[in-house]
């Protein structure tokens, strides 16, 4: 009887999926109520949206600049990320958000939620608790017409899987010309360190966000005429080693109240995370286009 649970339980599961964005609408997503049009020469959307990014896949499903924003974000402004209810949450772990200006080469952190994202504290269910996260956008966050939001984030139980969703913004009223944040962490995908099975400890595979270096980002006609998809955006990374992570700046991604206290990490990586598509190595190796 049990036997028969446990197969009913996996299959709810496999059909259900696991967590995705809902608003803003991610690209190639079929789930929302108002999705931007396909861009020419992509026949169909993603139905398996809630599935995590393959192990030795692209992290995006594609480099071609999306036609049409899914919304518009102000700077300075509280921004608000939502998720499609009844996906399985797998007890948490860590997710970011993090901003790219170049479709995807680059990314800094807006905001991240360590430990226990999608609940209020730890849990080894698969119901999450929370389906949405607000957080200040950073006032001087350029303006854009073609910014990108990257939601991704490692399960706390489970394979070792990374979850990686991507939507077009509009970003307005911003203040600067670019924003310095933390560089947005790839983990459990091919090139990069693997984070293990929490276990019980919610302190696993922390020292990868708490040390990584910071990413500066610039959005080409940030003065004024936003990034037209054709553009590619600036960045320069500061590739200081783990053991002595770089000095935050006003700049600093928020953290939700919901995130628990982060222990100081040992220095036991062989360099801070390069750029979005660059594998770890101690010197970042040249960016490459999402395929």
């Amino acid at each position: 009887m049990l036997f028969k649970v446990a197969i009913l339980a996996a299959l709810i599961s496999s059909v259900a999926g696991h967590m995705a964005m809902s608003e803003p609408c991610p690209r190639f997503s079929p789930n929302c109520a108002n999705k931007p049009p396909l861009p020419a020469g992509v026949s169909d959307y993603d139905y398996s949206i809630k599935s995590p990014v393959p192990y030795d896949g692209p992290l995006m499903k594609s480099d071609i600049p999306w036609p049409e924003s899914a919304t518009t974000w102000t700077a300075g402004q509280p921004a608000t990320v939502k998720f499609q209810p009844g996906g399985a949450a797998h007890g948490g772990g860590h997710c970011q958000f993090s901003i790219s200006y170049d479709n995807g080469k680059t990314a800094a952190v807006v905001h991240e939620v360590l430990q226990h994202c999608f609940f209020s504290g730890a849990s080894g269910g698969n119901g999450a608790d929370i389906f949405e996260y607000t957080f200040p956008l950073p006032a001087t966050m350029p303006s854009s017409d073609n910014a990108l939001l990257i939601w991704t984030w490692v399960n706390a139980v489970g394979n070792r899987e990374f979850y990686a969703n991507s939507a077009t913004l509009k970003i307005v009223g911003g203040s600067g010309n670019s924003y310095t944040g933390k560089q947005m962490t790839i983990a459990n995908h091919a090139g990069y360190e693997t984070i293990p099975e929490f276990s019980g400890n919610y302190a696993t595979g922390l020292q990868l966000y708490t040390n990584a270096p910071n990413i500066t980002i610039t959005a080409p006609g940030s003065s004024g005429s936003g990034y037209t998809g054709e553009q590619v955006a600036s960045a320069s990374t500061n590739n200081a080693q783990p053991s002595a992570p770089a000095a935050p700046t006003s700049s600093a991604p928020a953290h939700d109240s919901a995130t628990m206290a982060v222990p100081t990490a040992s220095a036991t990586l062989a360099a801070a995370v390069p750029a979005y598509h660059a594998r770890i190595a101690p010197i970042p190796a040249p960016p490459t286009k999402c395929a």
